[in-house]
């Protein structure tokens, strides 16, 4: 017997419920997502979260999941757009930056994505989810740079990614935070150095 939540319209319900429980976490971060807050989100009566889902923490695991694909597609559709153009270390700074702080550099929203981040550790639930998206994520930032004519390892390219982890958590705290603008100056130092571009 086919239950109600696979039905089209469960499913329908379902990944509404996803949906809503996403956009908060990107609004909010993690506190945000209350069964009641993301049933009137999705337009649902409360009792679907608890329906749907066997516990808040799966809610959120399918919402951190949701977003994380989210961003990995676009991560792939911006890389499919660099085409053949000019390789230069500019842009390929600009490209990671684009991946690991999103391209809404605005103070709020670079905050809200790293409390994400450490705040996820703090749910040991999430580990694996989060060890499979960190793997394709990286996946994705080696393709960037292959793509500029570069080859990197995954021990260089978790150097990487912590050189700019820790100049925008820096940055953060700065009376004037600009976190992009010190996390590109770094990770250009970084890379216009020990890295030579193929001709």
């Amino acid at each position: 017997m086919t239950s109600a939540a696979s039905t089209p319209k469960g499913e329908r319900r379902r990944a509404a419920l996803v949906e809503a429980a996403a956009e908060l976490l990107v609004e909010g971060g993690f506190d945000a997502i209350r069964h009641r807050a993301v049933a009137e989100r999705a337009g649902l009566p409360l009792a679907s979260t608890t329906y749907y889902f066997d516990s808040l923490d799966d809610l959120v695991t399918a919402a951190v999941e949701y977003r994380c694909r989210i961003e990995l597609a676009h991560g792939r559709a911006q890389l499919d757009a660099l085409g053949a153009g000019p390789r230069d270390v500019d842009t390929l700074v600009e490209s990671l930056l684009d991946q690991l702080l999103g391209e809404d550099a605005g103070y709020e929203a670079v905050l809200l994505r790293y409390e994400r981040l450490v705040t996820t550790g703090r749910r040991p639930y999430l580990r694996p989810l989060m060890r499979t998206l960190q793997a394709e994520f990286h996946d994705l930032l080696m393709e960037i740079f292959a793509r500029f004519g570069m080859l990197i390892d995954r021990k260089r390219l978790a150097q990487v990614v912590a050189l700019v982890d820790g100049a925008v958590v820096n940055a953060l705290i700065e009376i004037d935070p600009d976190p992009r603008a010190v996390a590109r100056d770094m990770l250009r130092e970084a890379l216009g150095r020990p890295i030579t571009l193929e001709p």
